[in-house]
Parts: C-alpha cells; sequence; structure tokens
C-alpha cells in the first residue's frame, strides 16, 4: 500500500534541518535522530583541532507523513523558540557577565570586579540550565516531519 505524502508546502514557518528517523512511538509521532551542528562545520580532514565528534540528538516529531525507521527526512521547529533558547544559552552569560564587571566599575579592585563578573557568568550558565530541565520536562523542542529527504 502506497503512503500519502503531502505535497511539499511553499511557506515556512520554522527552521528546517534533516534527521533521521529511529523508530515509531505511537501513530502520529517518531523518535527522529538530528545532527547536532557546530560554528566549526566538523570538517575535520582540515583541521582537526577540537576532537568532538557530530553527536545526534533524539528528539520527538509529529510524523504527518508516515515516514518509516530509517529514512531521512526533512523536519521543522519552531524559529521562535529556537531563537529564544539561542538568546539564553549564548548570550545570557555574557550580559551577566559584562554588567557584573562593567556594573562594579566603581570597585577599586580588579580581582573583585572579575569574581562578580565570573558569578554573573555562572548564574548565567544556571539559568540555561534551568530552562533546559524545564524544556526537557515539558517534551523538549516540538519538530514536525514535513517531507522525506
Amino acid at each position: 500500500m502506497a503512503r500519502k505524502i503531502p505535497k511539499r508546502r511553499q511557506e515556512s514557518d520554522g527552521m528546517t534541518q534533516i534527521a533521521t528517523v529511529e523508530r515509531i512511538i505511537d501513530q502520529n509521532h517518531a523518535e527522529i535522530s538530528v545532527p547536532r551542528k557546530s560554528a566549526c562545520g566538523h570538517d575535520c580532514e582540515e583541521c582537526a583541532g577540537c576532537g568532538v565528534t557530530g553527536a545526534a540528538v533524539r528528539a520527538k516529531a509529529l510524523n504527518v507523513i508516515g515516514a518509516q525507521p530509517g529514512e531521512k527526512v526533512v523536519v521543522e521547529s519552531d524559529t521562535d523558540k529556537m531563537l529564544r533558547i539561542i538568546c539564553l544559552v549564548y548570550l545570557t552569560p555574557v550580559v551577566l557577565f559584562l554588567a557584573g564587571y562593567l556594573g562594579t566599575w566603581f570597585l577599586g579592585s580588579d580581582a573583585l570586579r572579575y569574581g562578580i563578573a565570573a558569578l554573573g557568568f555562572a548564574a548565567g550558565i544556571a539559568a540555561a540550565m534551568s530552562y533546559d530541565r524545564r524544556l526537557r520536562a515539558r517534551g523538549g523542542l516540538s519538530f514536525r516531519i514535513v517531507r522525506l529527504f
């Protein structure tokens, strides 16, 4: 029996990535494996500097096309939620570090300013970790399988 695959949408309201379907969870959901991206692109033949491999993130996705395990698919995630996560994880620690340092400019000791700045950075990391735990408890990022790759 042939699967009915929806036509490709012209407008996208989210960020798209390529994933692999790992298993079927229920009639409407599948577990997917999304390769983690990094700034370096992991062109290890050219660099070999970091030693990090491209680990994959497993997530639950709405499977509206009926994709099967082993298939490569295009998944879409909510761009607004993704941007909030990026801001929290990357910007908050840096902003709190700078606020701690610049906000204590009147103090005479550089060591004290750096100490307060480091506490601000640690508070930013703690906030990001707390948000990550809450997000995972609520099911993580929401992905939707939009088409086969």
